[in-house]
C-alpha cells in the first residue's frame, strides 16, 4: 500500500486484537492487488436495536489506479455481525472479491476479450 492504512473508530474504543485483525486483512489485500494506493476503514457500532441487538458496521474504501472500491453493508441484515471480528472478516472478504474481479477485468481487457 502506498498510503498507510487509515482506521476510524466511531462510538467505541478498539481493542488491540481488533486493530491487529484489520491490519492483517489489509495486508492480505496487498497480496491480491499490488497497486492499492490507499485503504480507509471505518468501524462503527450503531445504536442498539431492541429486536436485533447491536450490529457492527465496517466500511472499506480502497483506491487503485483508475478505480475506487467501496464496501458497505447493512449490518442489520446479518445476525453474525453482532461479532465485530465476523463483521471485519466479511467486509474484507467482499473487498477481496471486488479486487479479484477488477484484476480479472483488467486481464481480460489486455487480452482483447
Amino acid at each position: 500500500m502506498q498510503i498507510p492504512l487509515q482506521i476510524t473508530w466511531k462510538d467505541f474504543s478498539p481493542t488491540p486484537a481488533v486493530e491487529e485483525d484489520i491490519k492483517r486483512y489489509a495486508q492480505k489485500l496487498d497480496e491480491v492487488h499490488d497497486r492499492i494506493t490507499s485503504c480507509r476503514v471505518v468501524v462503527e457500532t450503531p445504536h442498539r436495536n431492541q429486536k436485533h441487538g447491536k450490529h457492527y458496521h465496517v466500511a472499506i474504501d480502497l483506491t487503485v489506479p483508475g478505480h475506487e472500491i467501496a464496501v458497505t453493508r447493512d449490518p442489520a441484515q446479518n445476525a453474525a455481525h453482532e461479532d465485530l471480528h465476523v463483521a471485519i472478516r466479511d467486509s474484507f472478504n467482499a473487498a477481496r472479491r471486488q479486487l479479484l474481479d477488477l484484476s480479472e477485468k483488467r486481464r481480460d481487457h489486455r487480452r482483447g476479450r
